[in-house]
């Protein structure tokens, strides 16, 4: 009987700190009339349960490693009683070390969201088939911020798990919604998977581990040298941009990005502001006005001395 309860404990024990993630999801429904509300009550619940509850990876995660994200789904339009347009946004941000920071990663609306729902119908996902769009996006999303977190431990550390996302959108082409196929978008789920992996552009995951790891972890202890690798990462990415201007995942980057790389060099020396704010005017010129605050402070801190 010891022995038993014993075993028990260690289930109970490991169930407790296998799961890795921890996914806060909302789902909206505003534009809808006339539909039972609670059926989209019911599927936020299922869609946390089907994420939090699932083994994504072979790792045991201690409570405070899981990697926590968020997703919001807005539905803005009822196509039939099961079946639903509309967008979702994925946001997730990495904890900094030594810190109450947590750096922005992956900060993405897809507005390519179809998706079949029936109420009490749990959601099913097989890895080897398109079982459904809901499942599919799902773990298309959970994947790819799983391997975001690992490429921002290790340079190589995520990839494993993003060729899973790249294989659920190769067993999605057949599918009649879109977001999955390189012809209908230059900015979809196919290209986040296409450009990620591709080893011309290899050098992005590099900057994903030398901007967090050697970078942000570094700046409690040493707030220059930190930005200085943060300032190291940003120019490996001019390889990718010259290779090609419209590059998605560039994008986003800086979608994520743009606030926080501000706010990093708003206290650096005149000399490495200059440099920055040339780089970044060459690598993200949609968010020059917000890159210029950097130079701003710079007059402010200034005119303070006078």
């Amino acid at each position: 009987m010891k022995y038993l309860l014993t075993i028990i404990l260690i289930f109970i024990y490991s169930n407790i700190f296998s799961q890795e993630l921890i996914c806060n999801v909302r789902v909206l429904a505003n534009q809808i009339q006339n539909s039972d509300k609670q059926k989209f009550n019911t599927l936020q619940e299922d869609i946390r349960e089907f994420i939090n509850n699932r083994k994504w990876t072979n790792e045991v995660f201690q409570t405070e490693e899981r990697i926590e994200f968020s997703i919001m789904i807005n539905i803005n339009e009822e196509l039939s009683s099961d079946e639903y347009k509309g967008t979702i946004q994925i946001q997730y941000s990495r904890p900094v070390y030594n810190s109450s920071y947590s750096s922005p990663i992956f900060n993405y609306i897809d507005e390519d969201f179809q998706f079949k729902y029936i109420q009490f119908n749990k959601i099913e996902f097989n890895e080897n088939n398109h079982t459904s769009n809901l499942s599919s996006v799902l773990s298309f999303y959970v994947y790819t911020i799983i391997a975001l977190d690992y490429y921002s431990y290790s340079v190589d550390g995520g990839s494993y798990y993003m060729q899973k996302a790249q294989n659920i959108v190769n067993n999605a082409q057949g599918a009649q919604e879109r977001g999955w196929k390189a012809y209908e978008s230059n900015k979809n789920r196919y290209w986040i998977a296409e450009e990620i992996l591709d080893a011309k552009y290899s050098s992005f995951t590099e900057v994903l581990y030398n901007y967090h790891r050697n970078g942000l972890d570094n700046m409690f202890e040493d707030n220059q040298k930190g930005r200085g690798a943060i300032t190291e990462s940003l120019e490996l990415l001019r390889k990718i941009k010259r290779q090609n201007p419209t590059t998605f995942i560039l994008q986003l980057f800086f979608d994520a990005k743009s606030s926080e790389i501000t706010n990093i060099y708003s206290n650096a020396f005149s000399d490495e502001k200059a440099r920055i704010l040339n780089l970044l005017t060459e690598l993200d010129p949609s968010n020059i006005s917000k890159y210029n605050k950097i130079k701003e402070e710079s007059q402010n801190n200034l005119n303070e001395r006078m």
